[in-house]
């Protein structure tokens, strides 16, 4: 089985591809280890879905995701197993690029491939970069009354390998990490982890967006699947701590 992995030189997409025999990577860059195909474009993407068996799209943009799958499902041979990383809530948060990704996994459900959709929860790489751009104010600020349950990539990782051998299934069960954690508590553990000092503020924002947040559609606790929990995970991102 040849299987291609758009997006391989992402955040998942390094973890993935280590993990996959007979494995294509596929950047918008060329490199040695991988072929070059431009999902914006459609070039090179006949060259690089050829021969594919089954195809893990993991590459992602915020505008113009679900045209760049439908590229993909056209340069895909028929039969070819087309395998879509979504997110968990993206039909119940009101983000334009979640709207996106709806539009996307409409898109693969009617292609007429062979399909899977996996949802996960957010990466401890986009808290990590969130509190890294929020404690510049010399404060931490963080929504209040909001939980959170990173998914190491690791663990997404894991799921796509199982998928991968075991062929289409349609929509599975979300992928959420082993700990729905309050936000506040999470910036206390990155502020320990990293080093920093900051003072963690508690922020209620109005509106739908933070509502949906609160309300918790973001997260999976039913299937906190998940191993590595947030301090492991950000350890590895962060093996010497610094001061700041």
């Amino acid at each position: 089985m040849t299987v291609l992995v758009t997006g391989a030189t992402g955040t998942l997409g390094r973890v993935l591809v280590p993990r996959l025999p007979a494995v294509r990577a596929m950047s918008r860059r060329p490199g040695p280890d991988r072929v070059a195909a431009d999902l914006s474009t459609g070039v090179g993407l006949a060259e690089a879905c050829r021969g594919a068996d089954t195809i893990v799209h993991l590459a992602s943009a915020r505008r113009g995701d679900a045209a760049a799958l439908g590229r993909l499902v056209g340069a895909a041979g028929p039969g070819t197993h087309l395998i879509l990383v979504s997110i968990v809530g993206v039909d119940r948060i009101p983000l334009a690029y979640y709207r996106e990704k709806v539009r996307s996994e409409r898109l693969l459900e009617a292609s007429g491939l062979p399909w899977t959709v996996v949802r996960a929860t957010q990466f401890p790489e986009l808290l990590d970069g969130l509190f890294t751009r929020l404690a510049r104010t010399g404060l931490l600020p963080v929504l209040g009354g909001t939980s959170f349950q990173p998914v190491a990539p690791a663990d997404v990782a894991e799921r796509l390998v199982a998928l991968v051998a075991s062929g289409p299934a349609g929509r599975v069960p979300d992928l959420g990490g082993p700990d729905v954690l309050p936000m506040d508590d999470l910036a206390r553990t990155w502020l320990r982890v990293t080093g920093r000092r900051r003072t963690v503020v508690p922020v209620r924002v109005p509106g739908a967006l933070a509502r949906a947040f609160r309300d918790g559609h973001h997260l999976a606790p039913q299937h906190a699947d998940g191993h590595v929990g947030f301090e492991e995970a950000l350890m590895c991102l962060h093996p010497a701590g610094r001061q700041s």
